[in-house]
C-alpha cells in the first residue's frame, strides 16, 4: 500500500499546541502501522502519534513533524475474556465506548482520566494516566497485562501476556506505560477488569478555611482506620464555589462497594468527622454526575484558545499524600499575588494533585514557576500537563533532569536511533 492511501484530510492542526505533521496519516491495521514507521524510520522522517487529541498541549518543542500518525480509526474490542476478566482493545478506542461496552457484562477498567468521552486508551496508557479513584483503583501502570507495540522500525514486539498471573522476569509493559509515545506506538493493550460496583456514593465533606489542621488530622485517621474510601479528593476554596457553589476546602470521600458496606462506610464517616464539618451525601446516579462534571474541568488539546488574551495550563504535582494540603493552601494563598486564579484538587492518599491556572501569561507562568519551586521544598516534583507549544519551549516542562536519565537516554538511543517517534516529546527533549 502506498502511503498517499492513507493520508487524511479530516486531521485538523492546532498551532496552538503543536505537535502536528504536515501529512497526516490513518492507519486502520497494525501492519499499516509498522509500514508508515518503517518507510519514516528509512527515510530519516520524524512521527508524532495522536488519538483522541486531549493531550496536545502535553509535553513536545516541535510544532510540525513530518507525519502525524493518527490512531483515531484504530480502535475496538479485540478480545474479551469475561470469566477470566481481561480486555484486549485497540489504542484508538475512547474511555467511554470502551466502559460502555464492559458495562454490558457488568465490569470495567478501574481507571477514571479526564474526558472520557475524547480521551483513548492508547493516549491514557502512553501518558500513565489517572483521577481521583487513584487511591483505590491505581494508575494505567497497575492495570496493564500485556501489549503489542510496533518499534519505529516497523517490527513488532509483545510485553507480557493475556492472562493476570504472567510468568515472572522483567516488567516490559512498564517501559512503555508513561514514555509518552516514544519509544514505540501501542497497538493492543490487554487490561485487567473489575467488576462494577453494586453500589456508590460520595460523601463531601465540608471545612471552613481555618480549619485545614483538623482536616489533615481527619485525613488521617481515614487512613489508619479499615474504611475504603475510593478518593480522597482535596478541592481548594476556589474550585469547591465552582463545583459545589460553596467555600472553605471541600474533601471528596467516594465509595464502590456492596450497598451494606458502602452505608457502614458512611456513618463512619458521619460518626468521626471534625467538629465544625459538614457533610452533604449524593448516591448513584447523581454520585457519576459528579464525577462526570469533575473529568471535564481541565482545558485539553482540543480546546483551542487565544494565548495572548488568556491562558489556562494545567500543572501536574506528586508529593508525599499528607502534603498535598500544604500544596493545595499554597494554591489558595499565591492567587491574589500572581493576580492569577488557581482552581486545584489534590490526592490526600495517593499524593498526586492537579493545579488549573487562569489568567494573563505572565501570572500564570510565574504561578507555575512559584508551585514548582514550592514542590521542591516539599520533596516532589511537578509536570505541565497542558500548555500552549510557546511556552512549552520557555518553561521546564518535565522538572529537573532526573538522575536516573543517563538510562532514558540509552534506552532510547537503542530503541530509536533516528529519533523517529515523538522526538523531544519526553523528559530532557528525548
Amino acid at each position: 500500500m502506498e502511503l498517499k492511501e492513507l493520508l487524511d484530510e479530516t486531521v485538523i492542526p492546532n498551532k496552538t499546541f503543536g505537535n502536528n505533521g504536515l501529512s497526516a496519516v490513518t492507519p486502520r491495521s497494525e501492519k499499516e502501522i509498522a509500514e508508515i514507521l518503517k518507510l519514516a524510520h528509512e527515510e530519516g522522517k520524524k512521527a508524532s502519534i495522536i488519538s483522541g487529541g486531549t493531550k496536545r498541549g502535553y509535553g513536545g518543542l516541535i510544532e510540525e513533524y513530518d507525519y502525524l500518525l493518527s490512531l483515531a480509526n484504530y480502535k475496538g474490542i479485540v478480545e474479551h475474556t469475561v470469566g477470566d476478566m481481561t480486555v484486549t482493545v485497540k489504542p484508538g478506542t475512547t474511555i467511554r465506548e470502551l466502559q460502555s461496552y464492559l458495562k454490558e457484562h457488568n465490569q470495567m477498567v478501574s481507571i477514571d482520566p479526564n474526558w472520557p468521552n475524547d480521551s483513548t486508551i492508547g493516549g491514557v496508557i502512553a501518558a500513565n494516566e489517572s483521577g481521583p479513584k487513584r487511591l483505590k483503583y491505581g494508575s494505567a501502570r497497575d492495570l496493564v497485562i500485556g501489549l503489542r507495540v510496533v518499534y519505529p522500525d516497523g517490527s513488532i514486539i509483545r510485553t507480557g501476556g493475556k492472562v493476570v498471573k504472567n510468568v515472572a522476569g522483567y516488567d516490559m509493559n512498564k517501559l512503555f506505560i508513561g514514555s509518552m509515545g516514544t519509544l514505540g506506538v501501542i497497538s493492543e493493550i490487554t487490561l485487567k477488569l473489575r467488576p462494577t460496583p453494586k453500589y456508590e456514593s460520595l460523601v463531601v465533606l465540608s471545612m471552613q478555611e481555618d480549619k485545614l489542621e483538623e482536616l489533615r488530622s481527619f485525613a488521617v485517621e481515614i487512613q489508619d482506620s479499615m474504611i475504603e474510601p475510593a478518593s480522597l479528593e482535596l478541592l481548594n476554596p476556589a474550585l469547591s464555589n465552582k463545583l459545589l457553589n460553596r467555600s472553605g476546602y471541600n474533601l471528596l470521600i467516594s465509595f464502590e462497594d456492596v450497598e451494606n458496606s458502602v452505608h457502614f462506610q458512611e456513618d463512619w464517616v458521619e460518626g468521626h468527622k471534625p467538629n465544625g464539618a459538614k457533610t452533604d451525601l449524593l448516591t448513584g446516579d447523581d454520585a457519576r454526575e459528579f464525577w462526570k462534571e469533575f473529568s471535564s474541568l481541565a482545558p485539553n488539546g482540543l480546546q483551542d484558545q487565544d494565548v495572548e488574551e488568556y491562558l489556562e495550563a494545567v500543572l501536574k504535582i506528586a508529593s508525599k499524600n499528607l502534603h498535598v494540603l500544604d500544596i493545595i493552601e499554597e494554591t489558595q494563598r499565591i492567587q491574589g499575588k500572581y493576580h492569577v486564579e488557581i482552581e486545584a484538587h489534590g490526592g490526600v492518599g495517593h499524593g498526586i494533585s492537579h493545579l488549573i491556572l487562569k489568567g494573563s501569561q505572565s501570572s500564570v507562568t510565574s504561578a507555575i514557576s512559584h508551585m514548582q519551586d514550592f514542590t521542591k521544598l516539599k520533596s516532589g516534583y511537578a509536570t505541565i500537563k497542558h500548555l500552549p507549544l510557546k511556552l512549552r519551549s520557555e518553561l521546564n516542562v518535565w522538572g529537573e533532569t532526573p538522575s536516573y536519565y543517563f538510562l532514558l537516554q540509552g534506552i532510547k538511543a537503542k530503541v530509536d536511533p533516528n529519533n523517529t517517534l515523538n522526538y523531544k516529546r519526553f523528559i530532557g527533549g528525548i
